[in-house]
């Protein structure tokens, strides 16, 4: 008798397999990569509601991933300096496609689908100079690597297709790192910026921070409906400085800095792991695991609040509010300044949660 999965089966074997939708994965919401107890680790699907649809191993810790906008697959990306990038078929459960970087270069932990999904874009940067590219794969190709262009920085992190579907947002962080243990190597000397690209690599506008924030490293990003950006920033400077970790910007305007009361500052540590607006596009929120804290911020860059939980770091749009991740294995909703426990998994959330 011919069962579905040897069905499928035969159909991967001739290469004419289908291609499945997110429906056949679970309809998963989310996509998060964890540590499980026992040491391994693994990327899941996960619902609204914080649910499990789907957990596949990975080799190595993950960071973020991407969803193809179509069909089942996502992307898991090795934690910066990262040597792997796994396509997944989440409706299988299968690696479908490995890649690495070129001779030279490392991933840095994020990546986008751009055209309509025939397109990834990946942050890299060479190993030995720090110099930021966007790596460039032909997804129809079996991901075949196509070509590159520079990010405008050093040290990229986060990137992030804008509304237009032509514009990409990149998060230079301004690090120059050695690549063998992570070792920052130009403290007083860094520059960030937000740069924005065409999908041809062609500069259309360039952010810098003032002087005195030369050293707060932009390193995550936001991007809502109408082109409003939040980029999360970690301070390279001297502690307890009390700088903003949050910025707001607008193409073709200058950045808003927003703050937080000092004491509520101070409790941040100089360090914002993630972002992201809520799910009604009111606010948004930054996380910090070192200081257990999640601030929210108005669309002007006014403070709304905190929530104080230990090891809070993933982040994503859920409702009015916002799903948040804990380094425990909790997930939780967060409106106004409560939190309320949706699902604990056996494992330890790493910084993000990503939304398909």
């Amino acid at each position: 008798m011919t069962t579905r999965r040897t069905f499928l089966a035969s159909l991967l074997a001739a290469g004419t397999a289908p291609r499945l939708g997110w429906a056949a994965a679970g309809n998963p919401a989310f996509l998060a990569a964890a540590k499980e107890h026992d040491e391994s680790f693994a990327l899941y699907g996960l619902d609204t509601d914080g649910h499990a649809t789907f957990r596949i191993p990975l080799p190595a810790r993950g960071h973020a991933g991407a969803g193809h906008p179509r069909r089942a697959e996502a992307v898991a990306f090795a934690r910066r300096p990262g040597r792997f990038v796994l396509v997944i078929d989440c409706a299988r459960g299968e690696v479908i496609h490995r890649l690495t970087p070129p001779a030279g270069n490392q991933f840095n932990g994020h990546g986008v689908f751009a055209d309509g999904g025939t397109r990834l874009l990946t942050s890299e940067q060479a190993s030995a100079t720090s110099e930021g590219q966007v790596g460039i794969w032909d997804v129809d190709a079996g991901y075949a690597r196509i070509g590159s262009f520079p990010t405008g920085g050093i040290g990229p992190h986060d990137l992030r297709l804008m509304p237009d579907g032509a514009t990409l947002a990149l998060a230079n962080g301004g690090i120059a790192t050695d690549p063998a243990d992570r070792t920052k190597l130009n403290l007083d000397t860094m520059r960030p910026n937000l740069t924005y690209l065409d999908l041809a690599g062609e500069t259309i506008q360039q952010v810098t921070l003032p002087p005195d924030l030369h050293q707060s490293s932009i390193r995550h990003l936001a991007i809502r409906g109408d082109g409003l950006v939040g980029f999360a920033m970690q301070w390279e400077g001297l502690p307890d400085s009390a700088t903003p970790l949050l910025g707001l910007h607008r193409i073709g305007q200058e950045p808003t800095l927003a703050a937080a009361p000092l004491a509520d500052e101070l409790a941040m540590q100089g360090y914002a792991g993630s972002i992201a607006f809520s799910g009604d596009g009111r606010e948004l929120a930054i996380t910090s695991p070192r200081g257990g804290r999640l601030h929210r911020f108005s669309d002007k860059g006014d403070f709304l609040g905190a929530v104080s939980r230990a090891d809070i770091c993933g982040l994503a749009p859920r409702g009015k509010g916002y799903l948040a991740s804990d380094g425990l294995g909790a997930l939780f909703d967060v409106r106004s300044d409560e939190r309320r426990a949706l699902e604990r998994h056996a494992c330890a959330w790493d910084n993000h949660i990503v939304t398909l």
